[in-house]
């Protein structure tokens, strides 16, 4: 018997792309006979989107609705997809229609061959060169290079997951493109597939270059919790220790200059470069003492969600809270 696949959709004001996106998804999931479930979270959308999910979860088990009481992004919706989905097989899709749900079976299919992640790859994408693609391109290239995971296509929400690589996997930010990193450095085998990509028909994008900056921002992240995230000091240390050194490197050349040049140590710019390196250096270690202090501190308390839910349809509790507490869900 097949796995239980779960569709996470977030959504924000996409009403118009609503019903065209479900009658492709359900279509697609029934011809392929796998047992599934559909995931919808109203990332709080003001456009009546939230209405029209939660009248269609009533009407099925087959849909799970999650609305946010306000709007938090992206990643916290797909948290919160993943927080509520019961699938072992997890699969995030826009919900702007641009994704096409024909290739979910090519995902599902790779996932089975073994691989615990599937990124897709807007190979045709639709989007405006300017503004959308060539920016993606050069980010895609050096999140790659980075991280050392070699993907064409990071930005794209269309992507296969076994719930067991989540598991290792705590979203903020804009983290969600960078869980094949993640799931990488937990020893997760990350494929890549060629997927379709229309044009958006109704709607207007949420996306553009002013989110370029706060991409960089989560790379250092991403990159730093990837590497240093059980030891911080490796990292704060060792610029702390590279600081120090620079620092005795300076003082020692200002010795030199006044043993042998006769150079006034007050004289000599270097004998303040030395002192501001060596406090820098003292600096960074003692950071990297806190840090080390805050990652246990981390490890060893109760996670929270990044996220607050209003209501919920068919998620199996009553109230609001998800059926298991997040940091298991996506530590």
């Amino acid at each position: 018997m097949n796995e239980k696949v779960s569709i996470i959709v977030p959504v924000y004001n996409e009403r118009g792309n609503l019903e065209p996106l479900l009658a492709a998804l359900s279509s697609v999931l029934e011809r392929s006979g796998e047992d599934y479930e559909i995931v919808f979270v109203d990332d709080g959308s003001s456009d009546g989107s939230g209405e029209c999910l939660e009248e269609a979860a009533r009407g099925t088990s087959r849909i799970k609705f999650v609305q946010f009481r306000r709007n938090f992004g992206q990643t916290a919706a797909l948290a919160a997809g993943f927080d509520f989905a019961s699938g072992s097989i997890l699969v995030a899709i826009d919900s702007d229609g641009q994704n096409d749900p024909a290739d979910i079976p090519a995902i599902l299919a790779k996932l089975r061959e073994g691989f615990d992640v599937v990124s897709c790859w807007r190979k045709g994408r639709k989007d405006a060169l300017l503004t959308r693609r060539i920016p993606s391109r050069l980010a895609n290239a050096l999140i790659s290079w980075i991280s050392g995971v070699r993907l064409h296509d990071y930005g794209c929400t269309l992507k296969g997951y076994r719930r067991e690589v989540l598991e290792h996997v705590r979203l903020y930010g804009e983290m969600h493109r960078f869980i094949p990193i993640y799931a990488s450095g937990a020893g997760a085998r990350v494929a890549e597939i060629a997927v379709r990509h229309h044009p958006r028909r109704l709607g207007a994008s949420k996306y553009g270059l002013g989110r370029t900056y706060k991409v960089v921002l989560d790379l250092v992240t991403a990159k730093l919790l990837g590497s240093y995230s059980t030891k911080p000091m490796y990292f704060f240390g060792g610029v702390g220790l590279a600081a120090c050194a620079a620092g005795a490197f300076c003082a020692g050349w200002t010795l030199f200059d006044k043993f042998v040049d006769q150079t006034k140590a007050h004289r000599n710019p270097l004998l303040l470069l030395a002192v501001f390196l060596f406090t820098l250096g003292v600096q960074f270690i003692l950071m990297g003492l806190v840090a080390e202090l805050v990652i246990r501190t981390y490890f060893e308390s109760q996670g929270k969600a990044p996220y607050i839910v209003r209501r919920t349809v068919n998620c199996g509790r009553a109230d609001s809270a998800p059926h298991r507490p997040a940091a298991e869900a996506l530590r």
